[in-house]
C-alpha cells in the first residue's frame, strides 16, 4: 500500500490525496505535522530521496529559521528537520519500497494504478 506523508492543512497535498483517490488508489496518510516526523522516518525517507530534493528552501518554514540554523544545514540538517518537519517538501508519496516521489502537480500520479 501506498503512504502519502503530507500536512492535513497543505493545499497542493489534498490536491495529492484528491488525485489519488480520483484514482481509486489505495494509500495511508501520515500527517507530519500531527504525527511527527521520528529519526527512522527521516531516515527512511532519506535513504530513498537526497536531501537537496526533500528540502523546501522556499518554504516560510525556511525564511523564518534563525540565520545561525540556516547557516548550518549543510552539518546539522536531520537535527534542524526533525526540529522543523515542516521544511520538507510534500506531499512525499511512498510508492514502494525505494520509491519515494517529491512534491505534487496535475498528471504526476497518472502512470499509478490502483
Amino acid at each position: 500500500m501506498l503512504t502519502l506523508y503530507s500536512i492535513n492543512t497543505c493545499d497542493t497535498c489534498r490536491k495529492a490525496r484528491k488525485a489519488l483517490e480520483g484514482k481509486g488508489i489505495a494509500f495511508k496518510t501520515y500527517d507530519l505535522r500531527k504525527d511527527g516526523l521520528s529519526a527512522g522516518l527521516l531516515e527512511h525517507i532519506l535513504e530513498r530521496v537526497p536531501l537537496v530534493d526533500v528540502v523546501n528552501k522556499r518554504s516560510k518554514t525556511w525564511r523564518d529559521l534563525p540565520q545561525e540554523e540556516k547557516d548550518a544545514f549543510d552539518t546539522s540538517a536531520r537535527q534542524i528537520l526533525m526540529k522543523h518537519p515542516t521544511l520538507l517538501k510534500r506531499p512525499l508519496l511512498e510508492v514502494d519500497d525505494s520509491t519515494i516521489l517529491v512534491g505534487y502537480r496535475d498528471g504526476d500520479y497518472d502512470k499509478l494504478s490502483g
